[in-house]
């Protein structure tokens, strides 16, 4: 990290030795501030301390934000970046903390809940595989938590787009943008499983090609509509006994969410989500497919 890594053991070393910090929130805050430090430098071109204004704080709360992450993880990156700075300002690190007068962001109090990985396993698990459209619902819901797609991505989706040969999906997004994204084996097998059985069975010949040309289709052989989707992932987490509100785009949020938890890297995240940055900053991070595919490996519950 450079420039702010003796800053960063200090702290650290800080919260394991005097706060007595359980090991689990230990690496919470060491990922949040190692991920914070690391946009601060690259994309913000920071090198120092005090260098950093409430404004540039802002703007990466508002990364995080555009990212649909849980209010309770937007919350405890705050503490984190707070906490870091106030320390900084003890021990004479820095004069200043900017982070002092930060709450949480407007947009961010009104995010939806996200599932926990053992929910995604619960809906997941609920899901009848013996069944034509429960092997074909399984892919579904396996590739939207794998892929963090949206459901207009998947419903959109042809079997064309899936280069499994390097575990990745070719993912037409807002504005026709292409983009790759990986996927773990359990989607990758759930949807190949789902090709070779029960797929065949929804196929009409007498249907346009078009429709035959998407990969998820209904039972009359034309392509799934969103809310034929919903229908779907609402089904099964009734059946899981899951009480909050499930529906596809809650497996985005929770793919996002999972990751940066397991301490993958921001911009990583954002190029798999196809995300645009929404910060003053133009200044991007390349991220190539293998490093996509590591991180994704590394840090997603069901790689």
């Amino acid at each position: 990290m450079g420039a702010f890594e003796s800053e960063l053991k200090q702290y650290l070393r800080f919260i394991k030795l005097e706060k007595g910090l359980a090991e689990n929130s230990y690496h919470s805050y060491e990922n949040d501030l190692r991920r914070y430090l690391l946009f601060v430098r690259n994309d913000l071109n920071i090198h120092s301390l005090g260098g950093i204004t409430i404004g540039h704080i802002e703007n990466y709360l508002a990364e995080l934000t555009s990212m649909g992450l849980a209010v309770s993880t937007i919350a405890r990156n705050i503490s984190s970046i707070r906490n870091f700075h106030e320390f900084a300002v003890a021990e004479k690190l820095a004069e200043a903390n900017p982070a002092e007068l930060i709450d949480l962001p407007k947009k961010a109090k009104n995010l939806p809940e996200v599932l926990h990985a053992h929910e995604v396993e619960a809906i997941i698990d609920a899901i009848d595989r013996t069944e034509t459209a429960g092997i074909r619902d399984a892919a579904i819901v396996e590739t939207l938590y794998a892929s963090g797609m949206r459901v207009s991505e998947l419903t959109n989706l042809s079997p064309d787009k899936l280069f499994f040969e390097i575990g990745f999906i070719r993912v037409i997004g807002k504005g026709n943008k292409e983009r790759l994204v990986p996927v773990g084996g359990p989607a990758q097998e759930a949807i190949e499983h789902y090709i070779d059985t029960a797929r065949k069975e929804f196929l009409d010949p007498a249907k346009p090609k078009k429709s035959q040309n998407k990969l998820f289709l209904n039972q009359r052989g034309g392509p799934l509509s969103r809310m034929s989707v919903w229908n779907i992932v609402n089904k099964y987490a009734k059946r899981a006994g899951i009480e909050k509100n499930v529906y596809p785009h809650i497996f985005r949020h929770s793919f996002a969410t999972h990751l940066l938890e397991g301490g993958a890297d921001l911009r990583a995240v954002q190029e798999m989500l196809g995300h645009t940055s929404i910060s003053t900053t133009e200044i991007y991070t390349h991220v190539d497919r293998s490093l996509l595919h590591q991180i994704h490996k590394e840090f997603h519950p069901r790689s």
